[in-house]
């Protein structure tokens, strides 16, 4: 039994999926069945049902688990440690982020970290603002960053970089590149699934002058800003998008910015904490060197 085998159990167990497991530490699924059938042997029992698709832990598996994640900590505590014994900032930092700090903000602050801390490795876990909210509630994460702030009294919301959120749509679909919000909402909208920071903040938005989604034509709700991109490309309907998202396709015109006359829309990203947590100190020194990055972009 090493450590590297109890991480993956426990991302197993975590996700109640072989196939996430595969997907959040970059292994092969067969990778993955190996080291929990050595686990199995090795323990002399069995860690997961599998029933189908659907697999369940045993209460084998359960009582591992606690201690797995003890032991997990434990290393990673111990590799910091050393680290800070060397005074050097290092260990692999796991981050939590919304689509759209996750995938346009925080790749060129991490490759400016590692330039200075080149011992530091990075795994960032991309989900809807709800759920990063809710794995750093359930001290799952320890650090996140998210476009919407949520009814969480856990939560410690620290102020990060400011978004601006712009209409799209195909060059086809709307003809004219400035008009009012009830001119706008005649047209069909594709939109984000519930528990989006950017879909949150829409609604507010809308809310905000007395418009509700349910007046608005929705002509589809997607899981990922990249399949909205791809059903406003074709021709569905407009978008409310971070313009972080857009920069490329708004350059090469694949996309038309729509610029509302009576409107001016603008949200935050905030970086995130749980209450009750003291950040390791290579999170710590993470913090502050995203914090002072983002007064520069």
């Amino acid at each position: 039994m090493d450590l590297h085998q109890l991480r993956v159990f426990a991302s197993v167990f975590k996700s109640k999926s072989f196939s996430k497991a595969s997907g959040e530490l970059y292994l092969t699924q067969p990778t993955i069945s190996d080291h929990i059938r050595s686990l199995e042997e090795e323990l002399s029992c069995k860690l997961f049902d599998r029933l189908g698709r659907t697999i369940i832990p045993t209460r084998e598996a359960e009582v591992l688990y606690s201690h797995a994640m003890e032991i997990i900590e434990k290393a990673n505590t111990l590799k910091e440690a050393i680290g800070q014994f060397k005074k050097e900032v290092t260990g692999e930092l796991v981050i939590g982020a919304s689509t759209i700090p996750g995938t346009y903000l925080l790749p060129s602050l991490m490759a400016a970290f590692q330039n200075r801390y080149p011992s530091v490795s990075f795994q960032i876990l991309i989900s809807d603002s709800r759920g990063i909210v809710d794995r750093i509630s359930k001290q799952e994460l320890l650090l996140g960053i998210v476009g919407a702030k949520l009814g969480n009294e856990q939560i410690h919301y620290i102020p990060f970089v400011e978004d601006e959120l712009i209409v799209v749509s195909s060059p086809s679909l709307i003809k004219s590149s400035r008009i009012p919000l009830k001119e706008l909402i005649k047209f069909p909208m594709v939109l984000r699934e519930e528990g989006s920071g950017t879909r949150r903040e829409t609604e507010k938005i809308l809310e905000g002058k007395g418009i509700s989604l349910e007046s608005i034509k929705i002509a589809g709700i997607f899981g990922s800003t990249d399949a909205i991109k791809q059903a406003v490309k074709a021709g569905m309907g407009f978008s409310i998008l971070s313009k972080f998202a857009v920069i490329d396709e708004l350059k090469h015109k694949i996309l038309k910015e729509i610029k509302l006359t009576d409107i001016h829309m603008k949200r935050r990203f905030y970086i995130i904490t749980h209450k009750k947590r003291t950040l390791p100190p290579a999170y710590a020194v993470f913090l502050k060197h995203i914090t002072a990055e983002s007064k520069s972009i």
